[in-house]
């Protein structure tokens, strides 16, 4: 297991953010180069960087929070909050906050893929996923993230 600065500002880390959201039949792309911090507690790793949306006024914290087990949460704290459960193969309860109220949906992840590198320490999360409110399919996703420390 990786040992980190075990210091709660952990270490900074340079993020490349790849995303491709497909929502009634358009995709959109996304690229974001930025720098983060990367921290460990216990076996936990947590990813966090700022990003900037055009629909918000301020920019908004992301954490990815990479579990043991390779579970992965994301978790976007802005004027619309969204915390989001990956588990590979599986389907999973989350919660979007909007400023009209919080909705129910889940997240079903065909593909999650975990990989790391000791020496600069550094990794890549790949990660598929629907999300559906109910039955109905709202959007299909894919984030490719690499960082190195």
């Amino acid at each position: 297991m990786w040992l980190l600065d075990n210091s709660s500002a952990g270490v900074p880390a340079v993020i490349h953010l790849q995303t491709v959201t497909i929502q009634d039949g358009e995709q959109s792309d996304y690229v974001l180069d930025v720098e983060g911090r990367l921290v460990q507690i216990g076996e936990t790793l947590y990813l966090r960087y700022q990003e900037m949306n055009e629909e918000e006024d301020s920019p908004a914290t992301v954490t990815l929070k990479i579990l043991p087990n390779g579970d992965v949460q994301l978790t976007r704290n802005g004027d619309n909050r969204s915390r989001l459960f990956f588990s590979d193969g599986k389907r999973v309860q989350a919660q979007y906050k909007t400023p009209y109220g919080l909705l129910a949906i889940d997240t079903v992840t065909p593909s999650l893929k975990l990989q790391f590198n000791d020496t600069p320490f550094g990794g890549s999360v790949s990660i598929d996923y629907f999300l559906y409110a109910g039955e109905e399919l709202l959007s299909e996703h894919k984030i490719r993230l690499q960082f190195t420390v």
